[in-house]
C-alpha cells in the first residue's frame, strides 16, 4: 500500500479519486437492466425462466422456481452440527439487537380538544435478496439473518427470499437451513435483475413484495435503484468499504488483517488507514503485504488496495477523526488508546467497530447490529438496515369543533399566503355553522 502524508497534493488526489469512484453505473448498465424490469413486468413467468435458463441454470422450469419443503429437508442432511450451533448462536444475537429498535404507537392529547398520534405497521410483505455465490459456493448465510431478522421482529406477515441457481437448478443447503430458520416459507430460484423485476412487479408464480431488501451485484442494485418508489428498498449499496483509525498503540497485524477482510470482497472495494504514526503506518504496510500473498483472493484484495488503497499519515489524532467524518465510511474501526473517549468525535459511519479485538467480521456475522450499511459516503445522512425499513407510520388527527374555531383563523391566513382558496374556504365554511 502506498503511504501518503496529508496534507499533500498526492493524499488529497488519492483521497478524491476513493471518494469519487462512485457505485459505477454506465449508461448501457442502466439500459439493460431497465429492459429486464420491463421484459419481467409485461411478460410474467415467460421472461423470469427465460433468464433464469439463460444465466443461470439451463433445465429449471417455472415450476420448479420456488423451493419445496422435500427441498428444505434433503438441504437439513447436508449441514453439520457447527454450522447449527454458530446459525442458532447468530440468530440469538440479531434477533436481542434487533428487538430494541420496535416502536410504538402513540397519541398526544396535550393541546384541549385535540387527539393527535401516530399508528406504527409492518408492511404487508417484503423480499430479502440473498447472492448465492459462484456455482453456490460462498453462499451469504449472513444476508439470510440480516434482511429477514428484522422483518420478522417488525411484524412482517409474508418474507419471500430470492437467491440464484446454481446451474444444476439447486440452492446451497446452507442457505435454505437459515432461512427455514427465520421463519421464510418462501423461497425462490432467481438472480440477478429478473430476481428484483419479480419482487416488485409479482409474476404468476412469484408474489409482488412492498419491500426489497439485500445486497447484490451491480445489476441488483441498479435494479433496486429503478425500481425504488414502486416498492420500498433498504439502500443503494456500493462496494465495501473500511478506514481504520490507528496511533501507535495499534496491533499492525490485526491492522492489516482487517484492511484485507475487506479488500478481499471486490476490486472496487475500499481499504484505507489513517494515523498520527509514522511507525504504525510503516509497520502497517508491510504486514499487508505480507498476509496478501497467502490470501486465497489475493489478486482481487491486491487490485483492491492498488485502486483505491491508502495509508494517510496525519499530523494528529483529532486530524484523522476530521477526515474519517468526510469519508463517511461504511466501517470505521479505531485502533487507538481508550477509544471509548472519542467516539464522540465521529458523525458519520455506518458502523463503528471499537478495540483491538472487535474486527468487522464480528458485525458481518455475530455482534447484533446489521451489516446492511450505507457505502460512498451515504453515511452522512443514511443508516443500516434495520426493523424500521419495514414498518410505516400513519398519522391520526382528531380535532374538537372548539379546537377547531381556536386554530381556524391562522390556518385560513396560511392557506390565503399560499393562494390555496378551497383549502381557506374548507376552513371558513365550517366556521358558519
Amino acid at each position: 500500500m502506498k503511504i501518503y502524508t496529508y496534507p499533500s497534493k498526492s493524499a488529497e488526489k488519492r483521497i478524491a479519486s476513493i471518494i469519487n469512484r462512485g457505485l459505477g453505473f454506465k449508461k448501457k448498465d442502466y439500459d439493460q437492466v431497465e429492459q429486464i424490469l420491463e421484459d419481467v413486468r409485461k411478460n410474467g413467468d415467460k421472461a423470469l425462466i427465460k433468464y433464469v435458463n439463460e444465466f443461470d441454470s439451463p433445465g429449471l422450469s417455472i415450476k420448479s422456481i420456488k423451493v419445496t419443503p422435500d427441498e428444505i429437508e434433503a438441504a437439513a442432511k447436508k449441514v453439520g452440527i457447527t454450522f447449527m450451533r454458530s446459525l442458532n448462536r447468530a440468530i440469538v444475537q440479531i434477533e436481542s439487537f434487533h428487538k430494541r429498535q420496535l416502536r410504538n404507537s402513540w397519541i398526544n392529547t396535550d393541546r384541549p380538544g385535540t387527539f393527535l398520534g401516530q399508528i406504527v405497521n409492518p408492511v404487508d410483505s417484503a423480499g430479502v435478496y440473498v447472492p448465492g455465490g459462484k456455482e453456490g459456493k460462498t453462499p451469504l448465510v449472513s444476508s439470510v439473518l440480516m434482511g429477514a431478522i428484522p422483518a420478522k421482529i417488525a411484524g412482517v406477515k409474508s418474507i419471500a427470499m430470492a437467491t440464484p441457481p446454481t446451474k444444476d437448478g439447486s440452492i446451497n443447503p446452507h442457505l435454505l437451513i437459515a432461512a427455514k430458520k427465520v421463519g421464510i416459507k418462501e423461497i425462490y430460484k432467481l438472480g440477478s435483475a429478473w430476481a428484483i423485476a419479480a419482487l416488485a412487479y409479482g409474476t404468476e408464480t412469484v408474489p409482488k413484495t412492498d419491500v426489497i431488501v439485500g445486497p447484490g451485484n451491480i445489476y441488483v442494485t441498479l435494479a433496486k435503484k429503478i425500481v425504488s418508489g414502486t416498492v420500498g428498498i433498504d439502500m443503494i449499496a456500493g462496494p465495501s468499504e473500511i478506514l481504520i483509525i490507528a496511533d501507535s498503540t495499534a496491533n499492525p497485524e490485526f491492522t492489516a488483517a482487517d484492511l484485507l477482510s475487506q479488500a478481499e470482497h471486490d476490486a472496487m472495494a475500499s481499504a484505507i488507514l489513517v494515523t498520527n504514526s509514522e511507525e504504525t503506518a510503516r509497520a502497517v504496510d508491510i504486514a499487508v503485504e505480507e498476509q496478501l500473498k497467502y490470501l486465497d483472493r489475493k489478486d482481487i484484495a491486491g487490485k483492491s488496495l492498488d485502486s483505491y488503497g491508502a495509508i494517510i499519515v496525519m499530523l494528529d489524532l483529532q486530524a484523522c477523526f476530521e477526515l474519517a467524518n468526510r469519508i463517511a465510511p461504511e466501517h470505521l474501526e479505531l485502533h487507538i488508546d481508550n477509544p471509548f473517549e472519542h467516539i464522540g468525535k465521529i458523525r458519520n459511519a455506518g458502523a463503528i467497530f471499537v478495540g483491538d479485538y472487535t474486527p468487522e467480521p464480528v458485525g458481518d456475522y455475530m455482534a447484533g447490529p446489521n451489516h446492511v450499511l450505507p457505502t460512498a459516503g451515504a453515511a452522512r445522512f443514511a443508516s443500516a438496515l434495520s426493523v424500521d425499513n419495514f414498518v410505516k407510520k400513519t398519522s391520526i388527527i382528531h380535532y374538537s369543533k372548539e379546537a377547531f374555531k381556536r386554530e381556524a383563523k391562522d390556518i385560513i391566513r396560511l392557506a390565503e399566503i399560499e393562494g390555496l382558496d378551497a383549502h381557506a374556504n374548507s376552513i371558513k365554511i365550517r366556521l358558519k355553522i
